[in-house]
């Protein structure tokens, strides 16, 4: 079987270019506010992960089969349709966090937000606190 080279890995873009970038008014503002909250509360430096993923700290992603990758701790993408983080890990305390957290919906591994206006920003900050740290325990890098 043919190995596929893995689309989404870090680059060496900019990561406040392809913020500038971004049209939409709001959510080039949401992802300049998502970088701050991102890099305070990881206390990581951002690096962009392909060509629209803002990735904070290293990690050993590993699959079922055993394969390995490496990947990013935590990230979030200013999408056209929402905000994308990557911060859905299997912590225990996500549930509660998530039920105190306002407007969104979850994926196996994303939390998707229209505008940072729809949540509590402090509940975030621990969901994204929360989710580095699970992630960083879980698969050291």
């Amino acid at each position: 079987m043919a190995k596929t080279e893995l689309q989404t890995k870090e680059t060496g873009a900019n990561v406040e270019d392809f913020l500038n970038g971004i049209e939409h008014d709001v959510r080039r503002a949401d992802g300049f506010r998502l970088l701050e909250i991102f890099k305070k509360v990881t206390g990581e430096k951002p690096k962009m992960w392909g060509p629209a993923i803002i990735g904070f700290g290293d990690t050993i992603y590993k699959y079922p089969d055993g394969r390995e990758m490496d990947w990013m701790a935590v990230a979030f993408s200013p999408r056209k349709q929402n905000l994308t983080l990557y911060v859905i890990c299997g912590s225990p305390k996500q549930p509660e966090l998530l039920a105190k957290l306002g407007k969104h919906t979850t994926s196996k591994a994303c939390l998707y937000i229209n505008k940072l206006a729809d949540v509590d920003l402090k509940v975030l900050e621990t969901i994204i606190k929360d989710s580095y740290k699970y992630s960083i325990k879980s698969n050291p890098s």
